[in-house]
């Protein structure tokens, strides 16, 4: 397969005659002709209907021309990045949990570009399950989310590592006119509204089996909103409408300024880890793997 014959076809595709198209190729019409017929012998079958004083192209050959265009262009592509790879300069895509992404991932993108400046991201978002799923089809070379302290990793197999970026503290928190309602010892009235995880979001697979009040429907006795969306949960809060759990990370510069009340002292606190996974097939990832968790 000759990349020229592709660009070649897609020339004809544009002029619809062999004469121009020639021309545009810069080549003689006879060879021109020539190599379109090599491009039918590689692929099977004639693109081009040659008749007595005229040739039309096949009904085929026009209907794939959007792909045609896209295969040149991935080609170039994948041609263009082995001749110019450079593994600082390269995109990683992350697979990573929402509320990892607002917390923890800016300070890790600012150290991963200290020592790669060129370094692109993707970073793909989603709940803990669509995370790993991405990670898993090879959809993204390093995974990133919460996880429960003492937990077991995930078992993907010998070409991935583990790691931590730091650890985090999940702690229930109210704001706007519910922090008139904490009381000296830092408690709220049982029967406050809350912002609930689903017992079946990783937030609350976590929170299961625990003691911990307004964590999901099971242990919150007037729950008025249930969302997995942490950043969305956060705003709610900030409004006054309920109390929810969030990491710390995400809510430390509101409960220093008093936009948030930490409960935490009464209520107490879910320890969680950044955890990262990194496909060692990856030199990128690798690299970052062993720069993130340094």
């Amino acid at each position: 397969m000759d990349l020229r014959w592709l660009e070649d076809v897609l020339v004809l595709l544009e002029e619809g005659n062999l004469t121009r198209a020639a021309n545009r190729r810069h080549i003689t019409q006879p060879a021109f002709s020539r190599r379109i017929r090599g491009f039918e012998d590689w692929l099977g079958t004639r693109v081009l209907d040659r008749r007595v004083n005229r040739v039309e192209l096949s009904p085929a050959l026009l209907n794939n021309e959007t792909e045609i265009k896209a295969l040149v262009a991935r080609i170039r592509e994948i041609r263009s990045q082995i001749s110019n790879y450079d593994p600082a300069s390269t995109t990683t895509t992350i697979a990573a949990q929402h509320s990892s992404i607002y917390s923890t991932f800016p300070d890790m993108a600012l150290r991963a570009l200290k020592e790669y400046p060129s370094l692109k991201f993707r970073v793909r978002a989603g709940n803990q399950r669509d995370c790993a799923s991405m990670f898993l089809r090879g959809d993204a070379s390093m995974l990133m989310f919460y996880e429960a302290e003492g937990a077991a990793s995930l078992p993907f197999g010998d070409t991935v590592k583990r790691g931590t970026w730091g650890a985090d503290r999940l702690v229930p928190v109210v704001g706007g006119g519910m922090r008139y309602c904490v009381a000296s010892d830092g408690s709220i009235p049982d029967d406050s509204p809350a912002i609930v995880y689903p017992e079946e979001s990783h937030f609350g697979a976590m929170f299961a089996g625990t003691e911990k009040k307004f964590a999901t429907r099971s242990q919150a006795i007037n729950p008025v909103f249930e969302t997995a969306f942490s950043n969305g949960i956060k705003e709610l809060v900030l409004k006054g409408l309920a109390v929810a759990w969030l990491p710390v990370s995400m809510t430390y510069q509101e409960i220093e300024n008093g936009q948030l009340v930490s409960l935490g002292s009464h209520y107490g606190s879910m320890s969680v880890n950044i955890a990262l996974y990194a496909d060692m097939q990856d030199d990128t990832a690798k690299k970052l793997l062993q720069v993130w968790t340094a």
